[in-house]
């Protein structure tokens, strides 16, 4: 990961952007191993034409062997795209920062998959697949039932599990069973937490406060579940009055949420027996009521930093009681996809975010920040590679 001098305004320290132009990298990785297997395995989730798979072929081969090129001038988003990547068109995709090079693979993906072309593949989800079958998987199923257990836990209990339930996605069943009694998961969930600032939450969402909070989703199918049970159990126990759920406006980094998501997801709580139909059905009425509102904005799959987020977007943030952020790309926007000090200051990088914050990630790339010296020497030791890996968690809070 070459050293770069990064353009953010926050980074004061100098700490360099991140690159994946070193082999053996985690960001190498992502771009010499993900992003090829990626494009096999969404030519063979559908039954494209010629036409895609030629433009499938070409991406393929521009990305392992060729430059990085421009979007065509008549794409509707091709003069912003230029804006932004002027400096990086006519390099190698491992030479522009990491960042970027992701967010610009998925923006090409979809234009080679005709996605946003006139023809029949218009508006047609490549990830799709991949998202229902783990909406009907067998995990989802066992996960729904343990919601019944729910039932009859206090409520401080509940809002623990389900907060630990939302932070870890797709290991979401750990935290449930937190609420049925299992103290060995709940162990397990909490010892992985590098850092935990939930208190800082839940001091900021008082009951009966009147508050709106702004929930910036992350991935659809299994881990959008529990951000919704959560979003549920604000409403319902007067941590919030207002919930605005955030979305891709298209499809994203494989699995991220859209609204068709959203409505999926709904349906597979409202069409479940117990406590799981009962929380999709209250969900339903809080969509219809207002209390619930879904928006999206084209800057949410934008190869930009937040520090970058544009007026109206600051302003909705701005207005909320506190905004959470979901998942691993989202934390690397928040604070910049840079080699911070690991103990740099949570709440120095985030100053410039209008309003409240929290971070709830499961640590999925090299960006970290916020730690305890402490902490930092434990898991170096460990030997494990806690920063990419998934085992380990974090909820950051700046008030």
């Amino acid at each position: 990961m070459t050293e770069k001098t990064p353009r953010s305004s926050g980074d004061a320290a100098g700490a360099p952007v991140i690159f994946s132009n070193e082999p053996g990298s985690f960001p190498w990785g992502v771009l010499a191993k993900r992003h090829p297997a990626l494009i096999q395995q969404v030519r063979d989730a559908f039954p494209y034409g010629l036409r895609q798979h030629e433009a499938l072929d070409a991406l393929l081969d521009e990305i392992t062997n060729g430059v990085m090129e421009p979007l065509a001038p008549a794409e509707h988003d091709g003069e912003r795209w230029a804006g932004w990547g002027q400096e990086y068109f006519g390099h190698s995709w491992y030479d522009a920062p990491f960042l970027w090079a992701e967010s610009y693979f998925y923006r090409r993906l979809l234009g080679a998959v005709g996605y946003f072309g006139s023809g029949p593949w218009q508006g047609v989800d490549p990830f799709a697949p991949f998202k229902q079958a783990e909406l009907r998987g067998d995990a989802v199923e066992e996960e729904l039932r343990a919601l019944d257990a729910l039932r009859s836990v206090p409520a401080d209990e509940r809002a623990a599990a389900l907060l630990h339930a939302s932070l870890w996605g797709n290991r979401a069943d750990l935290g449930f069973r937190i609420s049925a009694g299992e103290p060995a998961a709940g162990d397990a969930a909490v010892s992985t937490l590098v850092a935990d600032d939930s208190a800082a939450l839940w001091q900021l969402l008082p009951v009966g406060g009147s508050s709106t909070v702004a929930v910036v989703a992350d991935n659809a199918g299994r881990e959008l579940i529990p951000d919704l049970i959560l979003i549920d159990h604000l409403l319902e126990q007067r941590h919030a009055e207002k919930v605005v759920l955030h979305l891709k406006p298209y499809p994203y980094y494989v699995s991220d949420a859209m609204t068709s998501d959203v409505v999926a997801c709904l349906r597979r709580l409202t069409e479940a027996p117990g406590e799981a139909g009962a929380i999709g059905g209250r969900l339903w009425k809080a969509m219809a009521a207002g209390s619930l509102e879904v928006r999206t904005h084209p800057f949410f799959c934008a190869p930009l930093p937040y520090e970058e987020m544009p007026e109206d977007l600051r302003g909705e943030f701005e207005s909320a009681t506190l905004t959470i952020l979901k998942g691993d790309l989202n934390y690397r926007r928040l604070v910049g996809d840079q080699l911070w000090d690991a103990t740099a200051s949570f709440a120095g990088l985030t100053a410039y975010f209008p309003g409240a914050v929290a971070a709830l990630r499961t640590l999925k790339s090299d960006v970290i920040v916020g730690l305890e010296r402490d902490t930092l020497d434990a898991l170096e030791r460990s030997g494990a590679a806690w920063r990419t890996s998934g085992t380990h968690a974090l909820i950051q809070v700046r008030r």
